[in-house]
């Protein structure tokens, strides 16, 4: 019993991983994005995540940095895995027993949830000094997006293996 808990939660943890590094890479990817479009920098809004460590004056760095934009990447990162970790355990196809019916609207609203999680507890459940530091540098419009890109990267090995399937 206690090895086949282990089993899935390290399973868990692995899927999470692999999700969580895409839903990174995608909300880093959207910010940077609407950073540049917005406020002339692609790497602002990056580098204002690290706020967490630094405070206030990140918000305001444009520039790659070891000091601003590698924590701040690294702090997004490992917050897209947290996420992951709950979708992984909870809306996942790769976690549905065999046998089971696999559809792709569990993970697909699962993934919603999860991010409408998470802009709910970044924006609304912790201090100021633990957002993501992107409404610094961006519009309540790009923040949606980068949400939308967070819930699209969660779900996107499950998509990726249901169309490789067909």
């Amino acid at each position: 019993m206690a090895n086949r808990l282990a089993n899935t939660l390290v399973g868990t943890l692995v899927r999470a991983l692999t999700s969580g590094s895409v839903a990174g890479l995608a909300t880093t990817a959207a910010v940077a994005v609407a950073g540049k479009c917005e406020a002339g920098s692609a790497l602002g809004p990056v580098n204002a995540t690290s706020h967490i460590l630094w405070g206030d004056a990140a918000g305001r760095q444009d520039k790659a940095s070891l000091k601003y934009t590698v924590p701040g990447f690294l702090l997004n990162h490992f917050s897209a895995v947290f996420w992951a970790s709950f979708y992984e355990a909870w809306f996942s196809r790769r976690g549905t027993p065999r046998g089971a019916t696999k559809t792709l609207m569990k993970p697909v609203l699962g993934a919603v949830v999860v991010s409408a999680g998470a802009y709910l507890t970044d924006y609304y459940l912790v201090p100021k000094r633990f957002t993501p530091g992107w409404e610094k540098r961006l519009s309540g419009r790009s923040l949606a997006a980068t949400y939308g890109m967070l819930a699209l990267g969660l779900m996107a090995t499950d998509l990726f293996n249901a169309a490789r399937r067909k």
